[in-house]
């Protein structure tokens, strides 16, 4: 089990390729599929109200005016692995795909599988809501 943030950091500087580092937050670049295609995941942690440590996993996969936000509220009961919300680009809504893990869930094999199902879908969901097209 990893119970902090700098050993979960440590793990994910040593499997991947960190493009973005801030406190308490890593960006990843996630090589996707066999076209050489690569998908960005953020991993942040975050704090419930009573202190329970929690790994947001998120990668930006469109821009929600470009969307329905009806429809992209029932694509999230059909997904396996995380939910769709919406977060701020540069000022704009953009449609992101994440995944939330309990401190207690984490190790070195549950890290890969989220990291690697996070950007695997984020990446195909991307590709059908922009037509092919990569906004990243």
């Amino acid at each position: 089990m990893m119970e902090t943030f700098a050993a979960i950091e440590d793990y994910l500087r040593q499997y991947y390729e960190v493009v973005h580092d801030e406190p308490f937050m890593l960006g990843l670049e996630v090589p996707v599929g066999d076209s050489g295609r690569r998908q960005s995941v953020f991993v942040a942690e975050l704090k419930s109200q009573e202190g329970k440590r929690f790994l947001r996993f998120e990668t930006t996969v469109a821009p929600l005016a470009d969307h329905d936000p009806v429809k992209c509220l029932r694509v999230n009961l059909m997904l396996r692995t995380g939910y769709l919300a919406v977060g701020d680009l540069e000022g704009l809504p953009f449609l992101k795909l994440c995944e939330n893990l309990p401190y207690s869930a984490v190790d070195g094999h549950m890290l890969d599988y989220v990291i690697e199902q996070v950007a695997e879908l984020g990446d195909k969901i991307e590709v059908t809501l922009n037509k092919g097209g990569d906004w990243f």
